[in-house]
């Protein structure tokens, strides 16, 4: 391998020394024999340089023989580039096969072994040739007749002397860029005088490959191979000035830091000798790292310099100067460029939610639509989602599914009971013991800038006279201006356009409505009791086991055990009483184990009376009485749907209406209206004027310690009273809701599927729904469908003809 023909990349004294053989060569050269027949060198590297001493080393076992024997008998050699294929440049009987057919002849003049084996040769060369026939002989050296190539010497041809001044400025340019300029080499080119030697010389030190070191070498004309030199050395001279005006750039970036670094030190020096406590520049150079490491933008970066400065100049036993530095590293700690990546798959994603959650095929849908927007748009406008049910219906738990199913951080804020709108914005740092709102808190435990948030409990923000935190939400929560999102103690814009919040209420009407309108709101409707006793089996059985340490055949609980603990121990919307009732199941099961018995096994519902006491849950129909002027209503709570009976009694007096049983202002007007209506249709009814203006009516609603109010009781009222007046039962198996009008119009309500449950609950046959209900009908479970008899009603006289017995 020719070590020099990689002059550009090698230290000065290399190539001092080259330039010194090209001078030698010049002075001291002479003519050398030029054989027919020489031995043959397969190299793997193009050997450039006819009449210049150069190094070559020899590592194939058949040039190693050739070259001792030529060093044996003075004879010359020939040079020839082996394929990138080849090893040896001799495959099988065909002599040369894989070897170049130009290549450079050269004398040895001297032959070296080196302590690891390797084989050097300094060779004079001689000139081209090319191989006219190559010969094998019986020792297995290779040899070959060649043609010897004279270098032309055109003499005044303006075209060479042209080609050759142009490759004379470049290569003296290529030298000034070198890292270390060599003025030998500089001077070398500059006395060269031979075009074909200029070009040879100049291609030495470009560092050309092997293959385009041949072509250079193959190039027998002279113009030609000034052209090919020249084209990779305007290529290698591009590259070089492309480099140094990087290098450049690189230099004058590290001499700003240095000087940065240095003025530092000088001020830790110049403190040391004033004798001031060097902690606080450790502390400020320590402060500016990180803040480094955190990748600012450009206003936050502004802000802390500012306040790097002035904690600079501050003594650490000032008052101000815990506060700036709390203020500093709470800057670094936020996640100002940290995101996680995305990792949203529709098919897993479905599958995560169907593993965490049993039904709510609805929400799952919407919510796998919402995963699917943003993989397909990651950087547009996400919506807000607000997911609204009763308690323990898994709110919070479907925010933890949809942060595992998009690889992300989950977060959850807790609203309840906030009444400051600091706890959102934060504290201005003018005040002592100032601190970020919650929204900045949350994001720096979060570590990334695009967690999943979760604001719980919306519902519950209250206001007071520090401020609206409703008001100041309406910021966090509007995807148009939440990129500059403004917390009072940062000071400076934080960008919050990457966070997906997701909000969780159990009343949509207690939550402001501009607020709500920046949501899109999702309801999530209770549980039936196949929902809650599949739910039970698959999870809540399972986890209570875990938790207590024990294994599933020291406690099983079976389905009857499990239905009997739905219908006669809870009766909820959520999950929440039932994951207790279990947990205390286990719990009895457990005391046993730990006193060495095997446990009770299968718990039966005849141990439930043991375990948890008397039935919990009175069965709602055994509390009807076939008595006129009672009727079953329907309710919606934030706990989920609900039975409540209507009861109406007459005494002597001259028409006054008294409503008892913790009503609200809308019911007690819905019962102004059932009166006003029965009044107005008495005559069609059949009741005397003079029963109803003798007769004081007493409206009471049970159950008075709760507050109860809304308008879908109408119905409810009216079939009371008239029941009362006209002394005809209500049905004992049926239920119904709906707002009326003073024309007698059914009007429509909400919460069609909670009613439906709490009635299908409670053991009712007919529920009777307004008729501008019908479309909610999709909502309600296919078995409680199948279950209830439910009539759909527009005006009161439907109402009472399913709803009342015929008089006895």
């Amino acid at each position: 391998m020719n070590d020099e023909t990689n002059a550009g990349t090698q230290p000065n004294e290399t190539r001092s020394h080259h330039a010194d053989e090209i001078s030698h060569t010049l002075v001291h050269s002479g003519p050398a024999p030029k054989p027919e027949v020489i031995q043959i060198l397969p190299m793997r590297e193009t050997v450039l340089f006819p009449e210049l001493v150069m190094p070559v080393v020899i590592d194939q076992p058949g040039a190693i023989a050739s070259a001792q024997h030529a060093t044996r008998n003075k004879q010359p050699v020939g040079l020839l580039l082996a394929a990138a294929d080849s090893d040896s440049g001799d495959n099988g009987d065909t002599p040369g096969n894989g070897l170049h057919r130009i290549g450079t002849g050269a004398n040895i003049m001297r032959y070296v072994t080196s302590g690891d084996g390797e084989h050097h040769l300094i060779c004079q060369g001689i000139a081209r040739f090319r191989v006219r026939e190559f010969i094998k002989d019986e020792e297995g050296r290779l040899s070959a007749k060649v043609a010897w190539l004279d270098e032309p010497a055109p003499e005044g041809d303006k075209h060479v002397d042209a080609r050759m001044d142009n490759l004379r400025n470049s290569a003296l340019e290529a030298i000034e860029l070198m890292d270390q300029p060599s003025r030998e080499l500089a001077h070398a080119i500059r006395s060269i005088t031979s075009a074909a030697l200029l070009a040879d010389a100049v291609a030495g030190y470009l560092g050309l490959k092997a293959k385009e070191k041949q072509q250079i070498l193959d190039a027998v004309d002279l113009e030609s191979r000034l052209d090919r030199v020249q084209s990779f050395l305007d290529y290698r001279l591009e590259v070089m000035r492309l480099s140094r005006e990087i290098n450049q750039q690189t230099q004058q970036r590290m001499g700003e830091h240095q000087r940065k670094a240095m003025l530092r030190e000088q001020m830790r020096s110049i403190q040391r000798e004033l004798g001031e406590d060097e902690t606080v520049a450790e502390e400020v150079e320590r402060l500016r790292e990180s803040l480094d490491e955190a990748k600012l933008p450009e206003e936050a970066a502004e802000q802390t310099e500012r306040e790097l400065r002035r904690l600079s100049r501050m003594s650490d036993a000032s008052a101000e100067y815990s506060m700036v530095r709390t203020y500093l590293e709470l800057m670094a700690e936020l996640p100002w460029s940290k995101l996680s990546t995305d990792r949203i798959d529709i098919d897993e994603s479905r599958e995560i939610l169907d593993e965490d959650h049993y039904g709510l095929d609805k929400i799952k849908r919407r919510i796998l639509e919402h995963l699917a927007v943003h993989k397909l748009n990651p950087e547009g406008k996400a919506p807000i989602l607000c997911l609204v049910g009763p308690p323990g219906v898994g709110k919070t738990s479907l925010g933890r599914s949809i942060a595992r199913a998009m690889n992300r951080e989950f977060v959850r804020a807790s609203l309840g009971g906030v009444h400051d709108e600091s706890e959102i914005r934060g504290h201005r740092r003018t005040y002592v013991g100032s601190m970020p709102g919650s929204i900045i808190n949350h994001l720096r435990k979060a570590g990334t800038r695009n967690p999943v948030f979760m604001l719980d409990e919306m519902d519950k923000l209250g206001a007071s006279a520090h401020g609206d935190p409703a008001s100041a939400l309406l910021e966090v929560l509007d995807p148009s201006q939440n990129d500059s999102f403004n917390d009072h103690y940062l000071g400076v814009p934080f960008d919050l356009s990457k966070v997906m919040f997701i909000a969780t209420a159990n009343v949509l009407d207690a939550i402001p409505g501009p607020l709500r309108d920046r949501m899109e709101v999702i309801e999530v409707p209770g549980y039936t009791r196949e929902e809650k006793l599949q739910i039970a089996k698959r999870y809540l059985v399972d986890r209570q086991l875990e938790q207590a340490g024990l294994k599933p055949e020291q406690c099983t609980i079976g389905d009857d055990t499990l239905e009997a603990l739905i219908s006669d121990y809870t009766r909820e919307a959520g999950l929440r009483n039932l994951d207790r009732e279990i947990g205390a199941i286990v719990r009895h099961a457990a005391v046993q184990v730990a006193e060495g018995k095997a446990g009770p096994g299968t718990i039966t519902p005849e141990d439930l009376a043991d375990i948890l006491g008397p039935k919990r849950v009175d069965n709602e129909i055994a509390m009807r009485t076939s008595i006129a002027g009672v009727s079953t209503g329907l309710a919606w709570t934030p706990a989920g749907g609900d039975i409540l009976f209507v009861e109406a009694s007459r005494s002597p007096g001259n028409g006054k209406l008294t409503i008892t049983g913790q009503l609200g202002d809308v019911m007690k007007e819905s019962a102004q209206a059932a009166l006003s209506l029965v009044k107005a249709r008495a005559k069609d009814l059949g009741i005397e004027q003079k029963r109803l203006d003798k007769s004081d009516i007493h409206i009471h609603v049970p159950a008075g310690a709760i507050k109860k109010d809304g308008p879908s009781a109408g119905v409810a009222l009216y079939t009371a009273l008239v029941s009362l007046l006209t002394d005809r039962k209500v049905r004992a198996d049926v239920a119904m809701t709906g707002e009326i009008s003073l024309r007698g119009q059914v009007l429509p309500i909400g919460g069609v599927k909670e009613k439906t449950l709490a009635a299908h609950q409670a053991g009712i046959k007919t529920v009777m729904l307004p008729h501008r209900n019908r479309k909610d009908e999709e909502d309600i479970p296919e078995n409680v469908r199948g279950a209830l008899d439910i009539r759909y009603v527009s005006h009161v006289d439907e109402a009472i003809e399913i709803a009342l017995s015929e008089i006895d």
